[in-house]
């Protein structure tokens, strides 16, 4: 994961100060694209600390099954999303306890049309792939302006488009905010997994995960971390078993655990502990 690599070098040598809400100071640069070759035998993960690979499965299926409330992840002890999910939190946006209002998995699976209907956005993309795979509008996107000040944390990594030619699916995204040291690692393996699972259930041959990150910042209390990061070298990206699965709608995701999907040879450094910003 060299390339992830020399996006912490970038933002370390180039990072502007700036503020932020969380009131940690961070250091930050605007506009960076990441490329990855995507493959069921080379996942892209970071190997230069230790990453939790059962998280990134549950938060993605937790994203695909449509959900906002975090009681499933935490039935699975998954915790990533606690922090934003506080009794504190909940009431602050008028939300039921444990839910995180209109992020990720509702407005990817249920965004909701000016009629009073819904849209599916990854049925849709799904879909348009099976009839018409050259199609430019094979987009998802979780940026819902009505909603962006009625959450905790609007969504981050708020827009996606599926790209294909000659076979090969292509997965492009836009993040607006990019926590570098913490959030990163996560999302690019989540995406590289959404890109092998929509190729899987259509059919296609997965090729590459193109990231391109808007305000990407380092924390001042992980830039010390990062640097420790950079030091180390490398290990081979390792396999991924995927479940068997022929289409990627609600009722199929839902028959899914984290554990149905098996990491093959995944050697990494140790982790690297550092407070998340909220």
């Amino acid at each position: 994961m060299q390339t992830y690599l020399d996006l912490l070098k970038h933002v370390i040598s180039y990072g502007d100060i700036k503020s932020d809400p969380q009131g940690f100071g961070n250091i930050a640069i605007c506009g960076y694209q990441m490329r990855f070759r995507v493959s069921e035998s080379a996942l892209p993960i970071v190997t230069t600390k230790k990453v939790s690979f059962r998280f990134i499965v549950g938060e993605l299926l937790w994203f695909l099954r449509g959900e906002s409330n975090v009681k499933w992840l935490q039935d699975r002890k998954i915790t990533i999303w606690d922090e934003w999910a506080t009794v504190e939190a909940c009431t602050k946006y008028n939300l039921t306890p444990g839910d995180l209002g209109m992020i990720y998995g509702p407005l990817w699976r249920h965004w909701p049309t000016i009629n009073g209907k819904e849209i599916d956005q990854i049925d849709e993309v799904y879909r348009t792939l099976k009839i018409n795979p050259d199609s430019r509008r094979l987009v998802v996107t979780s940026w819902h302006p009505e909603f962006t000040d009625k959450v905790f944390v609007a969504p981050c990594h708020c827009f996606f488009k599926f790209y294909h030619a000659q076979g090969r699916l292509s997965l492009h995204l836009f993040q607006r905010s990019a926590d570098v040291f913490l959030g990163v690692p996560y999302n690019i393996t989540s995406y590289s997994l959404l890109l092998l699972l929509m190729a899987k259930v259509t059919g296609l041959k997965p090729f590459e995960f193109i990231h391109t990150l808007s305000d990407s910042h380092l924390y001042n209390n992980s830039i010390e971390a990062a640097k420790l990061q950079i030091t180390r070298k490398p290990f081979m990206f390792p396999a991924v078993n995927l479940p068997e699965i022929s289409d990627l709608s609600t009722e199929t995701i839902k028959k899914i655990e984290p554990e149905d999907f098996n990491l093959i040879g995944y050697n990494s450094h140790p982790a690297i502990k550092v407070a998340v910003g909220i």
